[in-house]
Protein backbone atom coordinates (compact mmCIF):
# COMPACT_ATOMS: atom_id res chain seq x y z
CA UNK A 1 0.00 0.00 0.00
CA UNK A 2 1.19 3.52 -0.76
CA UNK A 3 1.65 5.83 1.27
CA UNK A 4 -0.62 8.46 0.24
CA UNK A 5 -3.21 5.75 0.08
CA UNK A 6 -2.59 5.39 3.90
CA UNK A 7 -2.91 8.56 4.42
CA UNK A 8 -6.14 8.93 2.81
CA UNK A 9 -7.37 5.85 4.74
CA UNK A 10 -6.14 7.68 8.06
CA UNK A 11 -8.16 10.67 7.29
CA UNK A 12 -11.38 8.81 6.21
CA UNK A 13 -11.11 6.25 9.56
CA UNK A 14 -10.53 9.80 11.82
CA UNK A 15 -13.30 11.77 9.85
CA UNK A 16 -15.98 9.05 11.10
CA UNK A 17 -14.31 7.37 14.11
CA UNK A 18 -16.63 8.90 16.48
CA UNK A 19 -19.42 7.36 14.47
CA UNK A 20 -18.33 4.44 13.78
CA UNK A 21 -17.00 3.78 17.94
CA UNK A 22 -20.42 4.83 18.66
CA UNK A 23 -22.84 1.75 18.46
CA UNK A 24 -25.32 3.57 20.38
CA UNK A 25 -26.37 6.11 17.59
CA UNK A 26 -28.30 3.44 15.65
CA UNK A 27 -30.61 3.67 19.13
CA UNK A 28 -31.03 7.68 18.70
CA UNK A 29 -33.52 7.51 15.92
CA UNK A 30 -36.01 5.18 18.59
CA UNK A 31 -35.47 7.57 21.41
CA UNK A 32 -35.84 10.44 18.82
CA UNK A 33 -39.12 9.77 17.97
CA UNK A 34 -40.39 8.69 21.58
CA UNK A 35 -39.67 11.98 22.49
CA UNK A 36 -40.70 13.48 19.43
CA UNK A 37 -44.65 11.81 20.05
CA UNK A 38 -44.10 12.31 23.79
CA UNK A 39 -43.60 16.22 23.65
CA UNK A 40 -46.81 16.58 21.08
CA UNK A 41 -49.23 14.35 22.87
CA UNK A 42 -47.77 15.56 27.03
CA UNK A 43 -49.89 18.54 26.33
CA UNK A 44 -52.93 19.69 23.99
CA UNK A 45 -52.66 21.44 20.61
CA UNK A 46 -49.70 22.67 19.97
CA UNK A 47 -49.72 26.96 19.60
CA UNK A 48 -49.80 28.56 16.60
CA UNK A 49 -47.74 31.70 18.58
CA UNK A 50 -44.98 32.94 16.98
CA UNK A 51 -41.69 32.46 19.07
CA UNK A 52 -40.30 35.96 20.17
CA UNK A 53 -36.76 34.64 19.50
CA UNK A 54 -36.29 33.96 15.66
CA UNK A 55 -35.35 29.90 15.18
CA UNK A 56 -31.82 29.37 14.52
CA UNK A 57 -32.06 27.35 11.07
CA UNK A 58 -28.62 29.25 10.39
CA UNK A 59 -26.73 27.16 12.97
CA UNK A 60 -28.26 24.03 12.04
CA UNK A 61 -26.89 25.09 8.49
CA UNK A 62 -23.83 25.20 9.92
CA UNK A 63 -23.38 22.75 11.81
CA UNK A 64 -24.19 20.14 9.02
CA UNK A 65 -21.24 21.64 7.00
CA UNK A 66 -18.82 20.85 10.34
CA UNK A 67 -16.94 17.51 11.43
CA UNK A 68 -18.29 14.39 12.59
CA UNK A 69 -17.72 14.99 16.25
CA UNK A 70 -18.64 18.68 16.27
CA UNK A 71 -22.13 16.91 15.01
CA UNK A 72 -22.57 14.79 17.85
CA UNK A 73 -21.44 17.60 20.48
CA UNK A 74 -23.77 19.66 19.08
CA UNK A 75 -26.63 17.31 18.87
CA UNK A 76 -25.45 16.55 22.48
CA UNK A 77 -25.15 19.65 23.99
CA UNK A 78 -28.87 20.83 22.57
CA UNK A 79 -30.28 18.40 24.32
CA UNK A 80 -29.25 19.32 27.36
CA UNK A 81 -30.01 22.94 26.97
CA UNK A 82 -33.61 21.39 26.17
CA UNK A 83 -34.00 19.81 29.64
CA UNK A 84 -32.74 22.52 31.03
CA UNK A 85 -35.88 24.74 29.69
CA UNK A 86 -38.00 22.05 31.29
CA UNK A 87 -36.03 22.29 34.84
CA UNK A 88 -36.87 25.99 35.03
CA UNK A 89 -38.32 26.74 38.85
CA UNK A 90 -42.27 26.95 37.87
CA UNK A 91 -44.12 24.17 35.41
CA UNK A 92 -47.16 24.48 37.83
CA UNK A 93 -49.23 26.49 35.83
CA UNK A 94 -48.96 24.24 32.81
CA UNK A 95 -51.47 21.08 32.92
CA UNK A 96 -49.63 18.84 30.45
CA UNK A 97 -49.95 14.84 31.58
CA UNK A 98 -47.50 14.81 34.42
CA UNK A 99 -46.66 11.28 33.60
CA UNK A 100 -45.91 11.93 29.55
CA UNK A 101 -44.04 15.06 30.42
CA UNK A 102 -41.61 13.00 33.25
CA UNK A 103 -40.91 10.28 30.63
CA UNK A 104 -40.37 12.89 27.78
CA UNK A 105 -37.90 14.24 29.89
CA UNK A 106 -36.23 10.79 30.54
CA UNK A 107 -35.98 10.06 27.20
CA UNK A 108 -34.19 13.87 26.36
CA UNK A 109 -31.98 12.20 29.18
CA UNK A 110 -31.54 8.68 27.46
CA UNK A 111 -30.62 10.58 24.46
CA UNK A 112 -28.11 13.10 25.91
CA UNK A 113 -26.51 10.07 28.10
CA UNK A 114 -25.72 8.07 24.88
CA UNK A 115 -24.13 10.86 22.42
CA UNK A 116 -21.96 11.06 25.73
CA UNK A 117 -20.59 7.63 25.33
CA UNK A 118 -19.89 9.03 21.57
CA UNK A 119 -17.93 11.74 22.03
CA UNK A 120 -15.53 13.23 25.04
CA UNK A 121 -17.99 14.94 27.94
CA UNK A 122 -15.56 17.84 28.12
CA UNK A 123 -15.70 18.29 24.31
CA UNK A 124 -17.82 21.52 24.05
CA UNK A 125 -17.26 22.97 20.76
CA UNK A 126 -18.11 26.83 19.78
CA UNK A 127 -21.29 26.39 21.91
CA UNK A 128 -22.11 30.24 22.56
CA UNK A 129 -24.15 30.56 19.97
CA UNK A 130 -26.12 27.93 21.19
CA UNK A 131 -26.67 28.94 25.01
CA UNK A 132 -27.07 32.25 23.36
CA UNK A 133 -30.34 30.85 22.00
CA UNK A 134 -31.80 29.04 24.56
CA UNK A 135 -31.30 31.61 27.24
CA UNK A 136 -32.79 34.38 25.32
CA UNK A 137 -35.62 31.82 24.46
CA UNK A 138 -35.95 31.35 28.49
CA UNK A 139 -36.17 34.96 29.08
CA UNK A 140 -38.42 36.12 26.32
CA UNK A 141 -40.86 33.85 27.35
CA UNK A 142 -40.58 31.75 30.69
CA UNK A 143 -39.01 34.39 32.61
CA UNK A 144 -41.08 37.62 30.86
CA UNK A 145 -44.29 35.59 31.69
CA UNK A 146 -43.43 34.72 35.05
CA UNK A 147 -43.43 30.71 33.61
CA UNK A 148 -47.32 31.49 32.26
CA UNK A 149 -48.87 28.25 30.19
CA UNK A 150 -48.97 30.18 27.30
CA UNK A 151 -45.17 30.45 27.69
CA UNK A 152 -44.54 26.87 28.14
CA UNK A 153 -46.58 26.00 25.41
CA UNK A 154 -44.04 28.30 22.98
CA UNK A 155 -41.48 26.06 24.70
CA UNK A 156 -43.22 22.92 24.40
CA UNK A 157 -43.79 24.10 20.13
CA UNK A 158 -40.13 25.25 19.70
CA UNK A 159 -38.63 22.24 21.52
CA UNK A 160 -40.60 20.11 18.77
CA UNK A 161 -39.16 21.96 16.08
CA UNK A 162 -35.42 21.18 17.90
CA UNK A 163 -36.45 17.83 18.45
CA UNK A 164 -37.31 17.57 14.84
CA UNK A 165 -33.90 19.51 13.42
CA UNK A 166 -31.74 17.34 15.85
CA UNK A 167 -33.69 13.71 14.44
CA UNK A 168 -32.39 15.20 10.81
CA UNK A 169 -28.88 16.16 12.19
CA UNK A 170 -28.17 12.63 13.63
CA UNK A 171 -29.76 11.10 10.42
CA UNK A 172 -27.33 13.02 8.22
CA UNK A 173 -24.45 12.29 10.53
CA UNK A 174 -24.93 8.27 10.24
CA UNK A 175 -26.07 8.56 6.86
CA UNK A 176 -22.47 9.98 5.52
CA UNK A 177 -20.68 8.06 8.34
CA UNK A 178 -22.15 4.89 6.32
CA UNK A 179 -21.32 6.95 2.64
CA UNK A 180 -17.91 7.17 3.98
CA UNK A 181 -17.58 3.36 5.19
CA UNK A 182 -18.41 2.30 1.85
CA UNK A 183 -16.13 4.68 -0.18
CA UNK A 184 -13.27 3.47 1.96
CA UNK A 185 -14.06 -0.05 1.52
CA UNK A 186 -14.38 0.49 -2.13
CA UNK A 187 -10.82 2.61 -2.02
CA UNK A 188 -9.27 -0.79 0.28
CA UNK A 189 -10.79 -3.36 -2.55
Amino acid sequence: MTSWTRLILVLLCSAVTPVLCCDWLRHYGHLSNISLTLVQVMGGQLTDQESPVPFPYRLYERIRKDEVESQLVFIRDSLELIAGLYHHDNRSSVTWDTDKTERFLMTIDRQTDGLKSCVSTHSRKNMSRQRRYYRRLENSTLYRTGGSPESWELIRKETKLHLEQLDLLAAFVVDSSAASRRRSTETRH
